[in-house]
């Protein structure tokens, strides 16, 4: 329950991430001011969004860690899955076989004597 919680929570703040980092300006964003890109028509100022975006940013990679971590954690300590092999049907037939029972899924028929050429059989016989 738990779990699910914080693996939701992770995503979330992952998409976040994503959106703050892609809003930022790069380095090289002053060379555009000088052409036109008008940094003073921006919604938190000149100075002020640079700030508040790499503090959110920072805020936001610092709880994907800590989500992270507690997922990990959250799922190592799940009882670990059976392996492949283990739960396989050719381990099953395996065991079935090394088993001292003879009891068999195939139908045993009622005579032990083979089918003799005089005896009535539902196989046709072959020309000579």
């Amino acid at each position: 329950m738990i779990s699910n919680l914080l693996l939701v929570v992770h995503l979330v703040v992952a998409v976040a991430i994503v959106t703050l980092v892609l809003l930022q300006q790069g380095k090289g964003a002053d060379a555009g001011a000088a052409f036109g890109g008008g940094s003073s028509q921006s919604l938190f100022g000149a100075v002020g969004a640079a700030n508040f975006l790499s503090r959110t940013t920072s805020i936001l990679v610092t709880l994907f860690f800590i989500t992270s971590l507690s997922l990990a954690y959250f799922y190592s300590q799940q009882k670990a899955p059976e392996s492949v092999i283990e739960g396989s049907v050719m381990q099953q037939v395996e065991q079935g076989a090394q088993s001292e029972t003879t009891e068999s899924d195939v139908p045993q028929s009622e005579t032990t004597e083979p089918a003799t050429a005089t005896q009535e059989t539902d196989v046709p016989a072959a020309p000579e």
